[in-house]
């Protein structure tokens, strides 16, 4: 069960006449009082729930360290932010053009905690999206700049230059994946690379495509890769979601086909197997082979059939929500839930899901260990979640 509670007289006038309309479509692959559980109480699943805006067609959100302000991208190619903690709505300018259509679009966003201050003033920011190329083909890119916010209602993107490129660029828009992570230390980047709807260069490693790269944080292949290039991972599909855990482990899950999304610990050198096997089958009805104890691939080790088809995920570090910490939230579009996953070492499965009744894209962990949790498509509503 959830209750919504809408915030309306305490917001902004600016952040009012941006949350005008609740328009929501299903295409596509506050100051009311609330109670807070005794300590160590178990989260019993009732949300209560403050609609904070709406935003067009929202990707990807992500707190600026150190401070209440949540930047969150539109997949068209523009960006707000929203401090959640005085309702304050502003626009970011300076972002890249982007391939805007299917899956492509501006993407993730992601900041360094090591830079975490009670003010924005110039923040490195980092952001992937679709770029295009030549002969109608395009490619998932990832850009770091400086976010700098002098006034009010409007920071800016300074210096954005692409540091890493998906390879090679090919035809469609679909599996652009291009999800960021940063390791516990900051030494490396992991971007996920999407194997574009192509199938077979997930297994071929003279590419990028269908696999997790590791860099350093100037988009530079890092030292120490398995295979002497960017490559840490291979034999991945779609990969929308991609955390680490408290200890330092580093989780991803993807999208299958017609059945068996996977989520999977993300292993150095590891090969998981698409499109030679999976859970699922073809959209058409052809077979896929089924994983097997004895077929070489690493295995997933929760797979979901019928699909969650998953926004991103996140691991909850907080105790707002009793008994929460250390299980991961997936933010589910088909399934329009909120999946908690619960871990016991190298194993995991699903304890809870928290019917949202929309398409869920996104789910992040608050400040103070509230849930923000952003709607798909067009009037996507940013929805602040407490226990009741």
């Amino acid at each position: 069960m959830k209750r919504l509670t809408v915030l309306a007289a305490t917001l902004s006038p600016l952040l009012m006449a941006a949350s005008c309309g609740s328009g929501y479509s299903t295409g596509g692959d506050g100051n009311d009082a609330v109670s807070t559980p005794s300590p160590g109480a178990d989260f019993d699943g009732n949300f209560a729930i403050t609609e904070r805006g709406t935003f067009e067609r929202p990707w990807a959100a992500a707190f600026v360290p150190g401070t209440s302000v949540l930047v969150i991208t539109e997949k068209a190619g523009t960006a707000k932010f929203v401090d959640t903690a005085t309702n304050r709505l502003g626009t970011i300018t300076g972002l890249p053009e982007v391939d805007y259509g299917g899956q492509g679009g501006l993407g993730d966003v992601a900041f360094l905690q090591s830079e975490a201050a009670s003010t924005i003033d110039s923040r490195t920011i980092y952001l992937s999206w679709a770029e295009a190329g030549e002969d109608d083909t395009r490619g998932a890119v990832v850009g770091r700049g400086t976010l700098v916010c002098e006034v009010a209602d409007e920071c800016r993107i300074e210096g954005l230059d692409v540091i890493w490129r998906q390879a090679p660029k090919v035809t469609g828009r679909g599996h652009y994946s291009h999800r960021i992570a940063f390791s516990p230390d900051e030494q490396h980047m992991f971007v996920a690379s999407g194997e574009r709807q192509k199938l077979e260069p997930a297994q071929d490693r003279s590419n990028t495509l269908g696999s997790i790269v590791r860099l350093n944080l100037d988009g530079t292949a890092a030292a120490g890769n398995p295979f002497g290039d960017e490559i840490w991972t291979y034999g991945n599909r779609n990969i929308l979601g991609m955390d680490f855990d408290a200890e330092g482990r580093l989780w991803e899950i993807e999208h299958g086909p017609a059945g068996g999304d996977e989520l999977n610990l993300v292993q150095r050198g590891a090969n998981y197997g698409w499109p030679t096997r999976s859970n699922g089958d073809h959209y058409d009805g052809r077979d896929i082979p089924d994983h097997t104890a004895d077929d070489g691939f690493t295995k997933p080790v929760v797979s979901w059939t019928p699909v969650i088809a998953p926004g991103n995920m996140t691991f909850y570090e907080g105790d707002l929500f009793g008994g929460m910490a250390g299980d991961a939230l997936i933010a589910g579009l088909a399934s329009q839930a909120l999946v908690r996953v619960a871990f016991d070492g190298n194993t995991a499965s699903e304890v809870a899901r928290y019917e949202m009744d929309n398409r869920i894209r996104s789910v992040v962990e608050g400040p103070d260990g509230a849930l923000w949790v952003l709607e798909d498509g067009p009037g996507g509503r940013l929805l602040e979640l407490r226990p009741e």
